[in-house]
């Protein structure tokens, strides 16, 4: 059924529902098996903002400078560390140090399932509200920009596309959901797809 109204209630009920399996890199692969064994654990957070036309979603454009993934959309997160009391800490601490949100404003509303690539992460998504007076710092070292994308917008399954690359000589497919001049794909738009689909 086509959801006509979102708000922050309704995400934490589905959120307190929602099934504890994993997705992984591979869903869209044919009889190609996911790695489930060590795994890095690493976390991001999805933040959510109130603001006068609706609910927008935080993303991030990672620099050109970085080896791995660089200018891809993405969520504030990271690995996990050993100082991180859990993987909450971790996507918290890494949203800070990336974007310059601090901790005391973000209300964790709960987590999607974790999602496994093939370059043998687990990541583990949480869904924060943004309270209200909150600043913003970009560490430029990680990040070249941040922006919004109305959360209407990503909970539309008609927005995702199922797409193809060659890869390793192997065709290989991807969820994918481009907004305006910003192309979200791979593990990030797989992740807003279990948002669409709660």
């Amino acid at each position: 059924m086509q959801k006509t109204m979102i708000d922050l209630k309704n995400i934490y009920e589905r959120l307190s529902t929602i099934n504890t399996s994993f997705t992984s890199d591979n869903d869209l692969m044919d009889c190609e098996a996911v790695k489930t064994e060590n795994l890095i654990e690493a976390a991001v957070l999805i933040p959510i903002v109130e603001r006068n036309d609706g609910l927008k979603v935080i993303l991030t454009k990672r620099s050109n400078n970085l080896k791995q993934h660089p200018g891809q959309i993405s969520f504030p997160g990271g690995k996990s560390e050993k100082t991180d009391k859990s993987l909450v800490a971790t996507a918290l601490r890494e949203t800070k140090e990336e974007i310059g949100i601090n901790d005391k404003n973000v209300e964790i509303l709960g987590q999607l399932s974790q999602h496994v690539t093939i370059t043998g992460f687990k990541i583990t998504p949480f869904i924060g509200r943004i309270r209200m007076g909150f600043s913003t710092e970009i560490q430029t070292s990680e990040v070249s920009e941040i922006f919004e994308v109305p959360l209407s917008y990503l909970s539309n399954p008609r927005n995702f596309r199922v797409e193809s690359v060659k890869w390793k000589g192997k065709k290989r497919f991807f969820y994918s959901i481009p907004y305006g001049p910003y192309y979200i794909w791979g593990a990030t738009a797989r992740i807003l797809k279990n948002l669409a689909d709660l």
